[in-house]
């Protein structure tokens, strides 16, 4: 029995990474009457081979402004579909931002960098890593 263990223990983790990832996918605020009745200025779709309900989600704006570093975490509100989130926006309209985002579930974790400008998500400036973003990661994004 103890080595049937020690086989099927290392197929059992292959079978899960195989199996499919943890992600999450931005998307536009238009595309959802609730997301628009909550002000988001995106939404995020917990996704891959999980339990969306188990998803926790959170994210923080990092900017410069002024040649200031800030930092502010954001409101990340849960919607009526399970692994579903509106993010809002009170990071102010001046300065350069990034937005990182952390997905969690009981067995995976992801995070995401969005860079955002005025009038909000900028889809030309994106990173997603199953490992966290270092401050060197951050910094280039800002760039």
């Amino acid at each position: 029995m103890r080595n049937t263990w020690k086989l099927l223990a290392p197929l059992a983790l292959a079978a899960q990474l195989l199996a499919g990832g943890f992600y999450l996918q931005v998307g536009n605020p238009a595309a959802s009457k609730e997301a628009q009745q909550l002000g988001a200025v995106m939404t995020i779709q917990a996704a891959g081979c999980h339990d969306p309900a188990t998803a926790k989600i959170t994210a923080v704006a990092i900017g410069i402004v002024n040649g200031e570093r800030r930092e502010m975490p954001l409101k990340v509100v849960a919607m009526s579909t399970p692994g579903m989130f509106a993010v809002t926006q009170p990071w102010p309209k001046e300065g350069k931002w990034v937005v990182r985002l952390e997905g969690r579930n009981p067995d995976q974790y992801t995070n995401t960098l969005i860079g955002v400008n005025a009038n909000g998500v900028d889809r030309g400036r994106f990173r997603e890593d199953m490992h966290q973003f270092s401050s060197a990661d951050v910094e280039a994004m800002l760039k």
